[in-house]
């Protein structure tokens, strides 16, 4: 009895060390698996660690440059603003200065005729405008050695005569000339006349102002008519360039070959199926007439202006027009049109056309191109607009007015207009006519 007691009893304790022994089995397991992962993971979480530092550290640096270059920027706009403020101090301190020394001159002066206003007046005989330059000169009714400087005031104007009080335009001045005469060069004519006017200053006062005097400078001003222009010119008052996009979606496609000659569409080949609505119902040229007018005609006188081509242009023509030019007629290729063709493009060229002929000029094409129209003697001249040599006249009997005319393709023209004619092409004219002989063999009876 006691046995059997004693072997249950060892029964319970074995079966209780097996199963502790399994469940201390099963934890060992899940430690080493702990540790496997551990061992597994922590690199990555290193990794990790350090990818978000480097995040950090490149947002830190990225600010660190964002706020000195803040800084820098602050800093040389104050510097700038302190610099322009000490530059404006140093202007009133002259002007200080000068103002002091004007008060003690003042203070000097012991004859009171010194203070007496001093007149000037100029005479219309010593006044020139040539070649938009105009020569003032005057000079004073009675000689005063006591006058310092002179005082030249100017301004455009369209009203002949006196100036009027309420003018359009500011009198321009020209302040400090120590002679009794001036010239203004390089001006745009683009009014009828101008006026002038002088006074003489001497140390202490400034005198009244001579009469005005009205000087007559007309000259031709005109501007591209965007309005007569071909859909592939993109045009500005005073320029035009070749634009291949202009006409796209304009213009119905072509069904069948395409063209693969020059890459410019033939008149034969392209239909003109636009609206006359779109962009101004610019349809007044078309096909390869890439034309566009002058917005002023001429009848006649005498009138000059300069072309100027822009670098790399292919293909341009410069000259004069009927006004009922051909929506497809292109320039030089019809009896009322007159010009000078430049090609650069494949076979370069340099002609003078007129009614479907050409004539080949010798040399290149000069960079500005002067044209020279003479409606009262029928000529129409080029010039090397530099030079003020001649490339070519035309000699013609115009029966209708005509309008400035250019032909552009891939490239640009840059127009100048208010311009005198040249003394050098007056005289030129004059020598050409005195001989009577003209260097053109295209002259021509305009019909």
């Amino acid at each position: 009895m006691g046995s059997h007691k004693t072997f249950a009893l060892d029964s319970e304790i074995i079966t209780t060390l097996a199963n502790k022994n399994e469940e201390l089995h099963n934890f060992m397991e899940t430690l080493s698996h702990s540790l496997a992962g551990v061992q597994v993971n922590s690199p990555q979480a290193v990794s990790d660690l350090e990818e978000e530092f480097d995040r950090l550290f490149t947002i830190l640096v990225e600010m660190k440059e964002s706020m000195i270059n803040t800084i820098k920027q602050e800093g040389a706009k104050k510097t700038q603003e302190l610099q322009h403020q000490l530059t404006q101090s140093g202007s009133a301190l002259k002007s200080a200065v000068e103002l002091l020394e004007f008060a003690n001159n003042a203070l000097d002066i012991k004859d009171e005729d010194e203070f007496t206003k001093v007149e000037a007046a100029m005479e219309v005989g010593d006044c020139l405008v040539l070649d938009n330059t105009v020569s003032v000169a005057w000079k004073m009714p009675v000689e005063d050695s006591k006058i310092d400087h002179y005082i030249l005031e100017y301004r455009k104007t369209d009203h002949e005569g006196l100036p009027r009080i309420k003018d359009e335009r500011c009198w321009e001045v020209v302040d400090n000339i120590k002679t009794t005469e001036y010239s203004l060069s390089g001006l745009k004519f683009d009014s009828k006349f101008m006026n002038f006017r002088v006074r003489a200053c001497n140390k202490a006062a400034a005198g009244e102002y001579s009469d005005p005097v009205t000087l007559e400078t007309r000259a031709f001003n005109f501007g591209f008519d965007s309005s007569s222009s071909h859909l592939n010119l993109k045009v500005e008052d005073r320029s035009v360039e070749w634009d291949p996009q202009g006409g796209k979606g304009l213009e119905s496609k072509v069904k069948g070959k395409e063209n693969k000659g020059s890459g410019t569409p033939s008149p034969k080949r392209t239909s003109t199926t636009r609206s006359p609505a779109i962009r101004g119902g610019r349809d007044r040229f078309t096909g390869e007439s890439y034309t566009v007018l002058g917005d002023t005609s001429m009848d006649c006188g005498q009138h000059y202006w300069e072309v100027k081509a822009l670098k790399d242009c292919k293909s341009y023509s410069v000259g004069v027009s009927y006004r009922n030019l051909g929506k497809f007629d292109q320039l030089g290729k019809t009896n009322t049109t007159w010009c000078i063709h430049i090609n650069n493009w494949l076979q370069p060229s340099f002609a003078a056309k007129h009614n479907n002929k050409a004539k080949s000029l010798d040399g290149t094409a000069p960079g500005r191109i002067g044209v020279f129209c003479d409606l009262d003697s029928g000529q129409l001249s080029f010039y090397n607009a530099e030079t003020k040599q001649l490339i070519h006249t035309f000699k013609a009997k115009f029966s209708q007015p005509v309008v400035p005319a250019f032909m552009v393709w891939c490239g640009g023209l840059s127009l100048s207009t208010g311009m005198q004619v040249p003394s050098a092409v007056k005289s030129f004219q004059k020598a050409e006519n005195g001989l009577g002989g003209s260097n053109s063999s295209l002259n021509s009876m305009a019909q």
